[in-house]
């Protein structure tokens, strides 16, 4: 800034040295032009050759008319780009005026803005001198200056945008460490806990005493089985959402009956919901349920907001609650739970990828932070609308809402 104010300092100095240049050359043209005038003849009739220039002594009142010496005289000056008004007078050798505009004062002969050139060859002297009085040459000045700050501000703005978003793609970077830090952290404790069951399922089913007790082996069995479906889910859901970023999920549009949704998954949720000890209620108050959809999606849709849920629900009374309502051809299905809820700053980011509101080693809440982003994107695959009401404290409600048949 320092440096664009001296820039724009020496340039304003140069440019008024410019203009105490152009005035005096216009002058100089001024006069040539008058001169040349004079040279040329008196009434129509042109001097001879050897007397050419003795044809100066003429005075300039008897050569132009005061409206041809105003138009000389702003067409010289326009040449140089100097717009302003200006007065004009030809004075004699007393100072005293022979011609002159109508708005030309004596007070202008010692004005600072006073202009004057004697209107003389190179050899013959001649006694008039043309005083030209500009007006407001501030004018002039402050166009030029306009321009310099205008190009000044336009060259600060240009800075300040490259150093806003420098600072921002910095944050962002910083932020994207963060979220990437805190996904392998999360994905490592996530495979970690089913790597250390099977393993030690299958040690034990290399113990001597299990091979020969079938039940021991169907037990063990069951919990290798159970473990890898587990590392099967988290895999699919990173699958899905690299799926979901390149655009690759075709959804099977059909007619499905949201109602029955819901229904078979509290059904396949019910035993879980009992070993948390959650309490979990329908309301389902809807009376048009039908919709055009991806059964498979729209219940991944649903399962995801219960499954958010039930990581998030008050520790002491655990209650989660999906309602459903119509409203303007749409059918708005709710999941409601009593949790710990969420701040602003949770809220604008709840949908993004691998974000979580507990980071770093906090593993208290598992996953990895793709739940809701898989929401949001198969809502508006199915050209819905998902929004969030939450307060700290005081819970969460997800509302989806689709449009029925």
């Amino acid at each position: 800034m320092y440096l664009q104010y001296q820039w724009i300092k020496s340039a304003v100095m140069l440019k008024k040295e410019q203009y105490q240049r152009d005035v005096q050359l216009s002058l100089i043209a001024i006069r040539d032009s008058v001169n040349a005038k004079k040279d040329k003849g008196l009434g129509g009739y042109n001097y001879p050759y050897n007397v050419l220039s003795f044809s100066r002594y003429v005075p300039t009142p008897s050569v132009l008319t005061n409206n041809q010496l105003k138009d000389l005289i702003q067409y010289n000056l326009e040449k140089k780009e100097i717009y302003q008004t200006f007065e004009y007078c030809i004075t004699n050798e007393a100072r005293l005026p022979i011609m002159f505009s109508t708005g030309y004062s004596t007070e202008f002969l010692n004005a600072e803005n006073n202009f004057s050139t004697m209107l003389s060859g190179d050899n013959i002297i001649s006694n008039e001198m043309l005083n030209i009085y500009i007006s407001e040459p501030e004018l002039y000045f402050q166009r030029h200056l306009i321009s310099l700050i205008l190009f000044s501000l336009f060259f600060t703005g240009v800075i300040v945008t490259a150093f806003f978003v420098t600072v921002r793609t910095m944050l962002s970077q910083k932020k994207l460490s963060e979220i990437k830090s805190d996904f392998i952290n999360n994905m490592t404790h996530e495979f970690k806990t089913p790597i250390a069951t099977i393993q030690l399922a299958s040690d034990a089913l290399n113990n001597s005493k299990v091979i020969n007790d079938p039940e021991q082996i169907e037990y063990y069995s069951s919990i290798i089985k159970e473990e890898n479906r587990r590392m099967h889910k988290q895999v699919e859901r990173i699958l899905q959402a690299s799926q979901l970023e390149k655009d690759e999920i075709k959804l099977e549009l059909k007619e499905i009956d949201v109602h029955e949704v819901i229904a078979k998954i509290k059904e396949f949720t019910q035993l879980q919901m009992e070993e948390l000890d959650i309490q979990f209620t329908l309301n389902l108050q809807a009376h048009d349920t039908h919709i055009m959809g991806d059964e498979v999606h729209f219940t991944n849709i649903i399962f995801n907001l219960i499954d958010n849920a039930m990581k998030y629900a008050s520790p002491e009374h655990k209650q989660i609650e999906v309602s459903t309502r119509n409203a303007a051809q749409t059918i708005l299905i709710s999941v409601k739970d009593n949790g710990i809820g969420m701040d602003k700053e949770t809220q604008a980011n709840v949908y993004e990828k691998f974000y979580r509101a507990h980071t770093g080693n906090l593993h208290n809440v598992k996953g990895f932070g793709l739940g809701l982003t898989y929401v949001k994107k198969i809502v508006e695959a199915h050209k819905g609308k998902i929004e969030l009401q939450s307060e700290p404290g005081k819970g969460s409600i997800f509302t989806v809402s689709m449009t029925t048949l």
